[in-house]
C-alpha cells in the first residue's frame, strides 16, 4: 500500500465509485469513506444504501454518513483519521472546517471543463446547450461553489446523438485516471494552481449549470427542432423529459421522450402537432421541422421503442 498520502474520499453515487475503486486498486491509501446516509424507498420502505457505501463495504473501507457535516463528532473523527488529503465526486457542500482540515487540503472532480459550467448538472446543460466537447477538471476546494484553483482538466468530444447518461458514463471513466494523476501531483508538490480568472480570459462568457427540477424539464415544441433535440439528449434518461398527451376522453396523460430523431424542413408547419405515420413512425412539428419520437413512456409504463408503442395506443393519434 502507498504510504502517503492519508486519503478521505467523499462520494454518493455511481459516478464516484470508479475513481475511488481505481484509488483502491492502485493501492491508495484511503483511510475512510464519507457518504449519504441510508434513506428509506419504496413501499416497504427498504434502506437504500449508495453506490459508494455499497462499494466500500465490499473493499473492507471505513464508511461515515454525517446527517450534519458541522457535527463536532462527525469533525473530530475526521481529525482522528489524520488525513493528508481529501477527495470530493459527486457529494455535497462541504462546511469550511471539514475541506480545510488536512494539510494537503481536497480537492474535486467536476464534470465540465472549469470555469464553463459550474453548478450541480454540467454533463446535462453541456448537452442541452449544444456544446460539441466538454470533460472534467479536477480543483481544490475554497469558500466558493466551483471557484478554487484549478489542478488538472481533461477534454473529450460529445457525440452528435449522444444523451447524457452515455456521456455521465464515458466521463466516469475518464475520471479515474484524471484523479489518480491528480493524486500524484498533490503528493509530489507540483499541483499548478491555475485560477479561474486565468481560464477564462476577458472576453470569454461563462455559461452556468444550475439544478435541473421537474418543472424544467416540459417539452417546449414551439422551438426550433435541434433545440428541442439537444433538450431531449440533454436530459435522458435522467430525469426525463415529457410534454402532455391528449387523450380520447377529454384528460391527459404524461408522455415522456427518451429518444428522437431530427427532421429539418422548408415547409411552414403548426408546431406542437402529432402526425402518425403507418405503424412505425410519430413525428411532432417543431418551428422549422419536426422529431421523429423513438422511444417513448406513458407514466406508470415502461419505456417502448416506437413501434411496440404505436402497436397498443396508435388510436391515439388518428
Amino acid at each position: 500500500m502507498k504510504n502517503f498520502p492519508r486519503i478521505i474520499f467523499y462520494g454518493t453515487p455511481e459516478f464516484a465509485v470508479a475513481s475511488l475503486t481505481r484509488l483502491v486498486e492502485e493501492g491508495y491509501h484511503v483511510v475512510a469513506v464519507v457518504t449519504a446516509p441510508d434513506k428509506p424507498s419504496g413501499r416497504g420502505l427498504t434502506l437504500n444504501i449508495s453506490p459508494v457505501k455499497r462499494y466500500a463495504t465490499v473493499a473492507g473501507l471505513p464508511v461515515l454518513q454525517p446527517v450534519n457535516m458541522k457535527d463536532p463528532s462527525f469533525v473530530d473523527a475526521l481529525r482522528q483519521l489524520k488525513p493528508d488529503l481529501q477527495i470530493v465526486i459527486a457529494f455535497r457542500m462541504m462546511p469550511v472546517g471539514v475541506w480545510s482540515l488536512p494539510a494537503l487540503g481536497t480537492f474535486n472532480l467536476h464534470a465540465s471543463i472549469l470555469p464553463q459550467y459550474r453548478g450541480a448538472a454540467p454533463i446535462n446543460w453541456a448537452i442541452i446547450n449544444g456544446e460539441k466537447e466538454t470533460g472534467l477538471t479536477t480543483f481544490m476546494l475554497n469558500e466558493k461553489i466551483d471557484e478554487g484553483r484549478i489542478i488538472c482538466s481533461e477534454r473529450t468530444a460529445i457525440g452528435s446523438d449522444e444523451n447524457a447518461g452515455e456521456l455521465h458514463d464515458r466521463l466516469m471513466i475518464l475520471g479515474k485516471d484524471l484523479v489518480i494523476r491528480t493524486v500524484d501531483l498533490i503528493a509530489a508538490g507540483k499541483v499548478p494552481g491555475v485560477s479561474h480568472e486565468q481560464m477564462a480570459g476577458p472576453d470569454i462568457v461563462l455559461k452556468p449549470a444550475p439544478k435541473i427540477y421537474k418543472e424544467d424539464c416540459r417539452i417546449n415544441w414551439n422551438g426550433y427542432t435541434h433545440t428541442i433535440y439537444n433538450f431531449i439528449r440533454g436530459l435522458t434518461p435522467h430525469p426525463g423529459v415529457f410534454c402532455d398527451l391528449a387523450m380520447p376522453d377529454g384528460s391527459s396523460q404524461v408522455l415522456k421522450v427518451h429518444r428522437a430523431l431530427p427532421e429539418i424542413t422548408d415547409v411552414p408547419v403548426l408546431p406542437g402537432v402529432f402526425f402518425l405515420d403507418g405503424k412505425e413512425d410519430l413525428k411532432v412539428s417543431t418551428k422549422d421541422g419536426y422529431l421523429h419520437l423513438t422511444e417513448v413512456q406513458l407514466a406508470g409504463r415502461k419505456p417502448m421503442i416506437i413501434g411496440d408503442f404505436l402497436r397498443g395506443h396508435a388510436f391515439l393519434f388518428t
